[in-house]
């Protein structure tokens, strides 16, 4: 969806970004994950995006597997599929940061579990040892995917 593939770059998160890197993506997955949004119509309004948009957006979903599409009449109705929920932490971490570093009045919505009420902590955590404190401990080397 970003209109350029990145077929030099052996990326995962490249590749990820070509399904969920344009602008309104994150927000449409956001809606249906966290507010149930499942019509064009609803979609629509709660976000403010343009009707082709939105339709290039929802068949792209559709075809990448990320939500199918119930024909209910008299509307159709997008549904996250597995994979399309998966995303869900992606938009809490993102969520934090911006509450971090964007939201000078406070975070504008807070994840919760609906279980018990409690707050939401994500964490990278090592196999071995356990938690990593500071991003600057992380590294990266070629994994099993990588080009010989």
């Amino acid at each position: 969806m970003l209109g350029r593939t990145y077929t030099d770059q052996n990326c995962s998160a490249a590749r990820a970004l070509e399904l969920v890197g344009e602008r309104w993506s994150l927000l449409i997955i956001r809606d249906a994950a966290f507010r149930g949004t499942t019509r064009f119509v609803d979609f629509q309004r709660n976000l403010g995006v343009a009707s082709n948009i939105l339709a290039a957006r929802l068949n792209g979903f559709v075809a990448a597997g990320l939500m199918e599409r119930r024909r209910d009449v008299p509307h159709h109705e997008y549904l996250l599929t597995d994979k399309g929920r998966e995303l869900q932490p992606v938009i809490v971490a993102l969520t934090h940061w911006g509450d971090r570093w964007s939201a000078p009045d406070g975070p504008p919505i807070v994840f919760e579990h609906a279980g018990c009420g409690g707050g939401l902590e994500q964490q990278i955590r090592c196999t071995v040892c356990g938690d990593i404190d500071k991003s600057a401990e992380i590294s990266a080397r070629p994994g099993p995917g990588a080009h010989r």
